[in-house]
């Protein structure tokens, strides 16, 4: 196991940058101490050449070392890659010090633990560049995993993000072909609502009516969350009416994540959607969702910001804010998926059972699932999906206060799947007993 960590393509990276800083240190103390480079000037240019020689070394320990192989041409090398390489180094310091240490110093968070996120995030940026634009793409064969090349939205299988010491142990040839997932015949809809008298029926009755129309067999589970309105009165009204709507208090101390957590330990379904109480959520893509599960995918993840995804209403500091922690997560994480933050989500009840036990209290739970998910190997798709700004009530997130909550469970997730060493990693060997449609893995998978 050692050995492997040691062969593997980030351990090396993380070695490199430290050989390069190494590099950089001794050249601004050669050239300052040694050579003279000893006036405000002189020890600025001390400072650039040592730079520039630090990531020079740092490139070509790269290129020999991490991503092997490629053409060695003055024009490959001189003309394209090496320029690349500095867009891609300066871009991470750009965003360290222009967008991470901002937004974090606004949340609050301490300087010295933004310092390291910054560096973190900064490293990670450089390796996804550098991976993805200045070297060469590799072969399937070159991969360090079987599975680490089928990551794309759509139709394909997302592969767990890392964790690929684990997955190393695990043949193509051992994923088999007809590995048959349960079916989805009932979903169920779970609803956290405080203090939502203003819009919880006419959500109630919007879901109802779009899933009665497809002929869906369904649940809506609503989470009384502490309300001290009519909330809970009017849910009961609309049971009379429709027995698929079930009502339960919230049996944990007051917050978005205790309620959903709620919801989950008690809902009936194979498969379930988180919803929103304020009808910000389309019920049409709750549909859309419930047909994504019944191809085989463990999760339905929606994006408000792919093609076909629109958001209505969005409040302007709102937004900002959501496209920088979605940018900070899809950097950290290494996803193409780009709303990790919205609830809007669908799992199938293995996954449920899979991410447990969730720690969020609160709103950062929107994020804790769908990472854990990943993380632990599930397969997911991605659709578009619509959004719009409730019309009434008032919004219980409060984006200052949850920062450092969302920052915690991001950093958790990373740990995991950091150090975890695919403990948790979801056994892609287990049947499920159906009459069910099987999983289409990607045809190089297939071939192998």
């Amino acid at each position: 196991m050692l050995q492997k960590i040691i062969d593997h393509r980030i351990f090396k990276f993380i070695l490199g940058g430290g050989l390069a800083a190494a590099i950089n240190l001794l050249l601004i103390i050669a050239l300052i101490e040694w050579l003279g480079f000893n006036t405000p000037s002189l020890r600025a240019i001390a400072n650039a050449i040592s730079i520039e020689i630090s990531l020079l070394a740092s490139f070509f320990i790269y290129r020999t070392w991490v991503w092997t192989g490629g053409v060695w041409t003055i024009k490959e090398i001189w003309l394209r890659q090496i320029p690349l390489y500095h867009i891609s180094a300066g871009m991470a310091v750009i965003s360290r010090i222009f967008i991470l240490f901002p937004f974090f110093d606004w949340l609050g968070v301490n300087y010295t633990i933004n310092t390291l996120i910054g560096v973190i995030v900064s490293a990670v940026l450089n390796y996804l560049i550098s991976d993805r634009l200045v070297f060469k793409p590799r072969d399937i064969e070159e991969c360090d995993s079987p599975l680490e090349n089928h990551t794309l939205m759509g139709s394909d299988i997302h592969s767990p993000e890392g964790l690929e010491p684990a997955l190393e142990t695990q043949s193509a040839s051992n994923i088999s072909q007809s590995t048959w997932v349960k079916n989805i015949e009932t979903i169920s809809i779970v609803i956290p609502a405080h203090n939502e008298e203003d819009c919880v029926v006419p959500t109630l009755e919007v879901i109802s009516k779009a899933l009665e129309e497809k002929d869906i067999d369904y649940e809506i589970v609503v989470v009384n969350d502490n309300s001290n309105d009519s909330t809970e009165e009017l849910v009961q009204s609309l049971i009379d009416q429709n027995p698929k709507i079930r009502c339960i208090n919230n049996y944990y101390p007051n917050g978005f994540g205790f309620a959903v957590r709620c919801g989950l330990e008690n809902f009936r379904g194979d498969a379930v959607a988180i919803v929103m109480a304020d009808n910000s959520d389309a019920p049409e893509n709750i549909v859309d969702y419930y047909y994504k599960l019944k191809e085989g995918y463990d999760c339905v993840f929606g994006s408000r910001f792919i093609t076909e995804g629109s958001v209505i209403d969005y409040p302007v500091h709102k937004l900002v804010v959501n496209r920088m922690a979605n940018l900070f997560i899809s950097v950290l994480f290494g996803l193409k998926f780009n709303d990790t933050t919205n609830a809007f989500k669908a799992y199938r009840r293995e996954v449920i059972e899979g991410i447990s036990p969730l720690l969020s209290h609160h709103f950062n739970l929107t994020v804790e699932m769908p990472l854990k998910a990943i993380i632990r190997g599930y397969s997911y798709a991605v659709i578009p999906i619509t959004w719009q700004n409730r019309a009434m009530g008032i919004s219980k997130l409060k984006i200052k206060e949850m920062g450092s909550r969302y920052l915690f469970i991001v950093l958790y997730a990373w740990l995991e799947k950091m150090l975890s060493m695919g403990d948790y990693v979801k056994d892609r060997h287990r049947l499920y007993p159906s009459q069910s449609a099987t999983l289409n893995l990607p045809s190089s998978l297939q071939e192998n």
